[in-house]
This record gives structure tokens, C-alpha cells and sequence, in this order.
């Protein structure tokens, strides 16, 4: 069975990885609320290189509708203030020396329809690819039947602990979502 118990483990593995990868997603979604995690992904030009904004400041939210980041070398606040607004996340830095603040304005009523059209198709491709490791997982256990690794008994067993884990990676899935979305509409 250790073969099988390798096979179902490698599957947890894939669907933790789409869980994380889901999470990350939904965090880079702006929804009307101050986030570190909105300038996540954002790289501005400094020295000649694509530099992570947070490498070169320090993000922090003060306030509900606020981002400051406190740039460690001043050289670097007019690139962040480049990279924000060519970003496309609709916000407008205000740089004061080495401080950039930017205001994040409430969502309009379309705007918050088009992100949770957005958040349902993200969470779709996340328990699309759910399933993808479990069919996966089950394909190998049935190969692994079939050169006689493991018998028919221990291959349905963990095809069951495999569909298990896909019924329970699914619904936090769906957790994450129904979280993310309880945010946006929050008004």
C-alpha cells in the first residue's frame, strides 16, 4: 500500500498547492478595503531591474481606505508611483518624499459585479485543477492495479481517500470564495 499512500499523498500535495494559489489570487483582488495584498505582483524599474514594490518600501494600510508605503531609498518612490498606476488596479499614488499614499476608492455597484465574476472564475480554474490531480491520482492507482503494485481492494480504498480529499479541497474552495465575496459586498 505504500505505493498507493505515495500516490494519494502527492495528490494532497497538487490540490494544497491550487488551494494556496487560489488564495494568493483572491488576495491581489481589490475589494474597496486598504490591502498590502493589493500591490502584490507589482514591480517598479529601479537600478535597471523589475524590483518587487515591497522590496523597496515598506506597505502598510493605517487606515480602512489606505495604503502608505514608506520607501527606503527616495531614488525608488517615483518608479513604485509608475508601477501603481500602470498596474491597472484603477489607484492613484500621492507621493510626498519618500511616502506614497494611495487612496482606495469605494467600489461602484458594476465594479463590484465584474470582481465577482472575476472571483467565480478564478475559483472554477482552482477546482478544475482540483479534480485534474484527482483524475490524475486515480489513473495512477489504476496503473499501479494494473502491474500488479497494489491490489483491487487498495486501489478503491485510495480512490476513496482521493475523492475525500478532492470533496474536501472543494469546499474550501468554495470557502475562500464565499469569504472573498462577503468582502466585496461589504459596503
Amino acid at each position: 500500500m505504500s505505493d498507493a499512500n505515495s500516490v494519494i499523498s502527492k495528490q494532497e500535495e497538487q490540490c494544497k498547492n491550487a488551494l494556496a494559489a487560489l488564495r494568493r489570487d483572491l488576495g491581489k483582488v481589490r475589494t474597496g478595503r486598504a490591502s498590502a495584498g493589493l500591490l502584490e505582483g507589482i514591480s517598479a524599474e529601479y537600478f535597471g531591474a523589475r524590483t518587487p514594490i515591497n522590496k523597496l518600501g515598506q506597505i502598510s494600510t493605517p487606515e480602512p481606505r489606505l495604503i502608505v508605503i514608506q520607501v527606503f531609498d527616495s531614488s525608488a518612490a517615483q518608479p513604485i508611483e509608475k508601477a501603481i498606476q500602470s498596474a491597472g488596479l484603477g489607484l492613484n499614488p500621492n507621493r510626498e518624499g519618500s511616502v506614497i499614499r494611495i487612496n482606495v476608492p469605494p467600489l461602484t455597484e458594476d465594479s463590484r459585479r465584474d470582481i465577482l465574476k472575476h472571483l467565480s472564475k478564478i475559483a472554477e480554474e482552482s477546482r478544475v485543477s482540483i479534480r485534474a490531480h484527482r483524475r490524475d491520482g486515480n489513473d495512477a492507482l489504476k496503473k499501479l492495479e494494473k502491474d500488479s503494485g497494489i491490489t483491487k481492494d487498495e486501489a478503491k480504498k485510495g480512490q476513496d481517500k482521493i475523492q475525500k480529499q478532492t470533496d474536501a479541497y472543494i469546499s474550501q474552495v468554495d470557502a475562500a470564495l464565499s469569504q472573498k465575496e462577503k468582502e466585496i459586498m461589504e459596503v
